[in-house]
């Protein structure tokens, strides 16, 4: 029997980590049933070769867009770029983007600006915005809300590991939560108790790619492969058989990247 199909919404597969190694990852994922990933871009000059992995195979769509911890490090990104961008049949969502207190802080107020741009390029752009957010719970709670409440756009929380304030915040918007490995780690238990506690249609699952690896693989190079781990994990914390939830986290990527299912129609 073939496992359920499952998409890895979220990795980076123009990493260093994975040259060389992409057509046999990218033959490991179909063994799980992980038919398709959505490779990110973090920034804008690193584009032409995310795209390029994105062409080269038809299980890769891409995103693009500046890193919350690049701001200030990299070339600005411009509202023209991501619109641009967007035109292509295979760039399918608008970041990463968001806000990082952990190690920037430093740059919180540009960071915030770049955050608005992206959320306008996400609403121009009809495409979904990809958020990640550490240690800046109430801006970014702040900053979301202000701008759904000035004109709409959709949204996924990337990696969600932040707290039950920001996830309710979050959800309130009708936007979506994304499982990565942390919510499979051991000591998760209160992250998965927020995933338990969100509408299991705003479930979405990640490996973050080459990061952040479920158990059994912890401690090692993640890949797209591995979420099928975590939404094992998933199925768990939703009191459902693995093949139920697959279906079900199928439908809700299919609704948010509504671009991937264009593509593949």
């Amino acid at each position: 029997m073939e496992p359920a199909r499952i998409t890895d919404s979220h990795c980076h597969l123009d990493f260093p980590q994975f040259d060389g190694e992409r057509d046999a990852l990218i033959a490991r994922a179909a063994e799980r049933g992980v038919h398709r990933m959505v490779t990110i871009c973090t920034q804008l000059e690193n584009e032409p070769a995310v795209r390029a992995i994105a062409e080269a195979y038809d299980p890769v769509f891409y995103a693009a867009g500046t890193h919350p911890m690049s701001v200030g490090k990299t070339a600005d990104v411009t509202l023209d770029d991501l619109t641009r961008l967007a035109a292509h049949p295979k760039f399918v969502g608008i970041g990463e983007t968001g806000l990082d207190y952990h190690y920037t802080a430093e740059t919180a107020a540009a960071q915030q600006d770049s955050l608005r741009l992206h959320i306008e390029a996400a609403r121009q752009t009809r495409l979904p915005l990809i958020i990640h957010a550490r240690d800046a719970d109430d801006d970014m709670a702040r900053i979301l809300t202000d701008e759904y409440n000035a004109a709409p756009y959709t949204c996924v929380m990337h990696c969600f590991s932040s707290g039950p304030a920001l996830a309710e915040a979050a959800l309130d918007l009708g936007f979506y939560l994304s499982m990565s490995g942390i919510a499979a780690f051991p000591k998760s238990q209160s992250l998965r108790d927020i995933f338990k506690a969100a509408p299991l249609d705003r479930i979405l699952v990640e490996t973050d790619a080459p990061y952040l690896a479920p158990p059994p693989n912890r401690g090692k190079r993640n890949e797209p492969a591995f979420v099928a781990d975590t939404a094992l994990v998933g199925a768990e914390v939703f009191d459902l058989d693995y093949p139920t939830f697959a279906a079900r986290i199928e439908a809700n990527f299919d609704r948010l990247f509504a671009k991937v299912s264009a593509w593949q129609s």
